[in-house]
């Protein structure tokens, strides 16, 4: 175990280097908030990459891989799929718009109060995918490295708060980088083909696992449909990756390099789904599924390569858990701290750090309160798609919107999804076609009866 630590402890110090680094670059709030909006294509598709792929991505994608085959992809594919159609028909309005927060959109097509609500619910979103990623954290390291939970929690959820506060955007595009880098060579470098190849190829999967194990349709149409209105639209509307696009020098670098970062996802998302797959072969026994990334990680790899593959995973949970805490922080600070509790005469920058450090430790301490990654996220994505993604679409692309439709849908989605999440269950299909359907209906009925809001106007207007 002693090269496997000493990998992780080089790990560790280049993260913490790069997020030092970064902090030298920060001059004011653009830096801290989006770095100054001055991504290149290499930069920039390596950072969203990163910020898709985390906890819930890659532990919980080799679970669904654990329990239903291949078709333990479509997490990752619909969110893949979202990033696409994000780069490709929205770059140019959003790159226009020139603001730090999805839901400044609302005020600047609604008004006031529809950036109050949606910020609250934003900034729940972000915190809980955080959370969650910090979960994932802690789940690897224990079962790896023998760790408890709680102390592998505090440690590498600490290392994140850290760069995050001090470097902000910049600490996290260069640490994005690097663990980019790392999580394409653990994953499809070592883990992959060095799974595969103990438990015999792909004809010895195919010959030993059940056969639904290789049929896309096997988790379920409902599971697809359900992956779908979560994450596809979740990654439409989400202020994580609203962030990492208002960080791109140019409306191209968003088509073309997001498009990039959309098929990459979808590939990585097969490739847990199979590593998954061949731990069912490998380890046909574990009491608990969540546990089946680290312990094929444990009983597949030497010592060294061991390592690689743990910083690997910690890479992609690390960059999504600093992505959604900067992301919550930015939605606390701009869209209700300065908007609505100050009276001028702020340091931004100084607030923005202050918020980033509180938030932190409120993840930190919900992250060893909360157990399950994928219910974690079913929470936070059901509040966002069921609370926010009818008026944000709304505000882009229909005239006829209106204030009051904008916020009757919010209240109503937000308190739909929370009913049914009570009374069926978090993981439960419900929630989300419920109360995605409730806030359609109460927009589209409210706005026709309401005076339309005046249209979106980019910065340059």
């Amino acid at each position: 175990m002693a090269l496997d630590y000493l990998v992780m402890a080089i790990y560790v110090l280049l993260m913490a280097s790069l997020g030092w680094w970064g902090m030298r670059k920060v001059k004011n709030q653009d830096d801290f908030l989006v770095a100054g909006r001055r991504l290149g294509p290499a930069l920039y598709l390596g950072t969203l990459s990163a910020v898709m792929l985390g906890g819930a991505s890659t532990i919980g994608s080799v679970r669904l891989g654990y329990s239903y085959g291949i078709s333990g992809l479509w997490l990752v594919f619909m969110l893949g799929l979202g990033i696409i159609v994000l780069s490709l028909v929205f770059s140019r309005q959003i790159a226009q718009l020139r603001v730090f927060t999805v839901t400044q959109i609302l005020e600047q097509r609604y008004q006031a109060s529809s950036r109050l609500i949606g910020g609250c619910v934003m900034v729940a979103y972000d915190l809980m995918v955080a959370v969650t990623a910090t979960i994932a954290i802690g789940s690897i390291t224990e079962v790896v490295f023998e760790i408890p939970r709680i102390t592998a929690i505090l440690c590498g959820g600490g290392l994140v708060i850290f760069y995050s506060v001090i470097g902000g955007m910049w600490s996290l595009t260069l640490t994005d980088i690097i663990q980019f880098v790392i999580m394409t060579l653990g994953i499809f470098g070592v883990l992959l083909p060095m799974s595969l190849g103990q438990a015999g190829g792909l004809e010895a999967l195919q010959a030993n696992l059940p056969a639904g194990f290789f049929e896309l349709g096997n988790i379920g149409l409902d599971t697809i449909l359900t992956y779908f209105l979560l994450y596809f639209f979740g990654a439409l509307i989400g202020q994580d990756i609203w962030q990492r696009l208002f960080t791109a020098r140019s409306e191209s670098v968003v088509r073309y390099a997001g498009l990039g970062a959309g098929i990459y996802c979808m590939f990585y998302g097969a490739a847990c789904a199979l590593v998954g797959a061949a731990a069912k072969l490998l380890l046909p026994d574990l009491a608990v599924a969540e546990n089946a990334f680290a312990e094929v990680t444990r009983s597949v790899l030497p010592a060294g390569l061991r390592g690689l593959v743990v910083a690997a995973a910690l890479a992609a949970i690390m960059s999504t858990a600093s992505a959604c805490l900067l992301a919550s922080a930015t939605v606390l600070k701009e869209d209700i701290y300065s908007r609505f509790l100050t009276r001028g005469g702020e340091n931004h920058l100084a607030s923005s750090r202050w918020i980033t450090l509180g938030l932190g430790a409120a993840m930190l301490l919900m992250a060893c309160l909360v157990n399950d990654v994928i219910a974690g996220l079913s929470i936070a994505y059901n509040l966002l798609v069921g609370g926010l993604l009818v008026p944000i679409m709304g505000a882009l692309l229909w005239r006829r919107a209106s204030a009051r439709g904008a916020i009757a849908c919010m209240l109503t989605g937000s308190l739909t999804v929370i009913a049914f999440m009570v009374r069926d269950g978090i993981l439960a299909n419900t929630p989300i076609y419920y109360g995605l359907g409730v806030s359609l209906l109460t927009f589209v009925g409210v706005s026709l009866t309401s005076r339309a809001a005046p249209a979106l106007r980019s910065a340059a207007e």
